[in-house]
């Protein structure tokens, strides 16, 4: 599914058989444990399990489509000598059709190896992508903070201090300048 498709919980019939897509579309949550490339259209079509219709299923289907042409692929862990903790989020901003709601996401990697993940809506309407962005990197910086913690309790020494990547630059200057936090 790409991320310029717009799903809206009113648009299209209803389905008849609403259990199938429920079950199915649960599958592919479990799925989303092991492809994190899942992750964004999976959190999409989740969204509207209560009343599913024909442009959700559609979408379901292209998921399914895309999964027989990657079947291969999965997460992989390789050794890696160097541990740093990398981190990436980004953020389709009001993204929601029916309630201008942003969807968050970020991945985090140790050294080469992806170790933590995310793509959920976030829980309040953001002004400006500015907002929206810096929400997305406080909750990284969040789970990166609690992933230090957990390397540090199981004895394994990081090489350097984390990285973040954000794209947006105002969002930047607000994570690095604490004149601006709150």
């Amino acid at each position: 599914m790409a991320t310029s498709d717009k799903l809206s919980a009113f648009t299209g019939n209803l389905l008849e058989d609403p259990t199938l897509y429920r079950s199915t579309v649960g599958s592919l949550q479990y799925l989303s444990f092991t492809r994190p490339d899942l992750e964004f259209a999976v959190s999409k079509v989740c969204q509207f399990m209560h009343a599913p219709r024909i442009p959700h299923w559609t979408a379901f289907k292209r998921i399914l489509r895309f999964l027989k042409h990657t079947s291969t692929l999965g997460l992989q862990l390789s050794p890696y000598s160097l541990f740093n903790i990398t981190a990436s989020s980004d953020v389709d901003c009001a993204g929601c059709l029916d309630d201008s709601r942003s969807t968050s996401g970020f991945c985090i990697f140790l050294g080469n190896n992806l170790i933590s993940w995310s793509s959920k809506k976030q829980p309040t309407i953001a002004r400006s992508s500015t907002e929206a962005e810096f929400k997305a990197v406080a909750n990284t910086t969040a789970e990166v903070i609690w992933l230090q913690h957990l390397c540090r309790d199981i004895g394994v020494q990081l090489t350097s201090a984390p990285l973040l990547y954000c794209e947006n630059l105002g969002a930047t200057y607000l994570s690095s300048n604490p004149l601006f936090h709150a």
